[in-house]
């Protein structure tokens, strides 16, 4: 779908349909003032309606579209860029069932948010709402508008700059977004570690970063001891990605973004039971979100040195793997006593935050489906967030309020610590049930040394089925894109 922005008035667009917004509790705007009655319309948030115009536009010289959908924006002390993401997102999807093909719109709210971040929300809504993943289907679906959505007009009536510069930074995110999402929503035949390395590769290939993919023995030569243990029972060989955006600067800090890369989870040895295991495709939904980001930060060419490093394995119960009891020792020396196969993704983090520490980053930010506990705790509507460093959470905290990919902190005192220590190693990977998801960051927290680190355990809001969004349909959000994206805007000084 193509999203252009043109200067102008939308009535004046002789689109398929164009967009008119009202605030709740105001009078309706004089354009549409005479098309439906004020009784008609409260302008709530989110409900929408089509007024016809009739079989030429002539009959009502106001516009030059045949149809005209009024969106309510509701309370304009309320409009945010959460607002606006989801109302970009309504009417693309409106408009899709419909079965039109194109449309425009004004730039809703710009007087309360300004022009950038306006179009860069409705854009980013757009292109997030209308995703499909329906690249597998070959029977007719009547439940499923045939359509698709071909192009989207941003009607700006002035800073026309402004606005196609937001829109530019709408579209990137999109891809990004829909890029974590198709790695998650393949199959995992198709998403294997060496897929997630290839289109690294492709990023790389794009805008001209590096990218550098180990294989076994030169994971074997880092020491790389828990990804290569995890790996024992599968057949697909394990990738660790390390792809790279600009260069190390004097002055100007790295940052280190890394990603669990479980492309399909079986639980190991310690088996998952059968039901919806079928999800664990998308247990490397940290990984899609890093890579993602990289996307993202592609495209818009962030000024800012920042390394993405992603640990790709399955973890299958195979005649080799690895078993409860084992020790291994990850690349920074620790050994680690494993009590549980279906703890593995810290495993492959450990390692990968082991190998961040040699670019002497100013941040390492991780991103991991990491455990049940978490969804427990905080649902499917924030992530949870674990640092040794406040400063740089609340850099993450800030970026979350911007992007809409929230997060909630937890705490990661010494006693959770603790409760990971070994009687036979230095630690072990699992904490037990009481504060699953904190003693899973306490593990992880042997990996950093002193650099400032947050992680993210994104297990409740890395996918869904029950679509808590209207941007998110079914499947793999794409969580923590937007959230790491806008998190480097603001560290580079970029502004909106």
């Amino acid at each position: 779908m193509q999203i252009r922005v043109v200067q102008g008035a939308v009535a004046q667009q002789a689109d398929a349909i164009v967009v008119v917004g009202t605030w709740a509790n105001e009078e309706l705007p004089a354009s549409v003032a005479g098309l439906i009655e004020a009784s008609d319309w409260s302008g709530k948030y989110k409900k929408t309606t089509v007024l016809y115009l009739g079989a030429q536009a002539t009959g009502n010289p106001t516009f030059a579209s045949r149809r005209v959908l009024l969106v309510g924006l509701g309370k304009r002390e309320l409009w945010n860029a959460e607002r606006a993401r989801v109302i970009g997102a309504i009417l693309a999807q409106r408009i899709r069932d419909l079965g039109l093909t194109s449309y425009s719109l004004p730039l809703l709210g710009s007087e309360v948010l300004g022009i950038s971040r306006t179009a860069e929300a409705l854009s980013e809504g757009a292109l997030l709402g209308a995703y499909r993943f329906d690249g597998f289907k070959t029977l007719p679906d009547d439940f499923v508008p045939s359509v698709a959505l071909e192009q989207v007009t941003l009607v700006a009536e002035a800073e026309l700059e402004a606005a196609e510069f937001g829109a530019q930074w709408g579209i990137a995110l999109a891809h990004g977004v829909n890029l974590a999402r198709d790695l998650g929503n393949n199959p995992p035949i198709v998403a294997t570690p060496t897929y997630l390395a290839e289109a690294s590769k492709t990023i790389a290939r794009d805008y001209g970063m590096t990218c550098l993919v180990l294989d076994h023995e030169q994971q074997q030569e880092l020491g790389m001891g828990a990804l290569i243990g995890v790996a024992k029972g599968a057949a697909e060989p394990a990738k660790f990605i390390v792809l790279e955006h600009g260069q190390a600067e004097p002055g100007k800090p790295t940052i280190c973004l890394v990603g669990k890369g479980i492309t399909f989870d079986t639980g190991g040895i310690s088996i998952k039971p059968a039901d919806n295991m079928d999800k664990m495709k998308m247990d490397m939904q940290g990984a899609g979100a890093v890579i993602g980001t990289m996307e993202a930060v592609g495209r818009l060419k962030l000024p800012i040195h920042v390394v993405a490093l992603v640990a790709a394995t399955e973890n299958m119960p195979g005649s080799n793997a690895y078993k409860p009891g084992d020790i291994l020792k990850a690349m920074n020396g620790v050994t680690i006593e494993v009590l549980n196969t279906d703890a593995e993704g810290r495993l492959v983090l450990a390692d990968a935050l082991s190998y961040a520490q040699k670019y002497n980053p100013a941040a390492i930010i991780d991103l991991a489906t990491l455990t049940g506990a978490c969804v427990v705790a905080l649902g499917s509507y924030a992530a949870g967030a674990m640092t040794n460093n406040q400063a740089l959470l609340q850099r993450v905290q800030h970026a979350a309020e911007g992007s809409g990919d929230r997060v909630w902190e937890l705490p990661l005192w010494d006693e959770y610590r603790r409760q990971v220590r070994s009687d036979v190693a230095d630690i072990k990977n699992t904490g037990g049930r009481n504060g699953g998801a904190i003693t899973a960051g306490a593990f992880l927290s042997h990996f950093v040394g002193d650099y400032p680190w947050v992680h993210l355990d994104i297990a409740g809001v890395a996918w869904t089925e029950d679509q808590p969004k209207e941007y998110n349909p079914k499947g793999a959000t794409g969580y923590g894109v937007r959230l790491l994206t806008e998190l480097l805007r603001e560290w580079s000084g970029v502004s909106l």
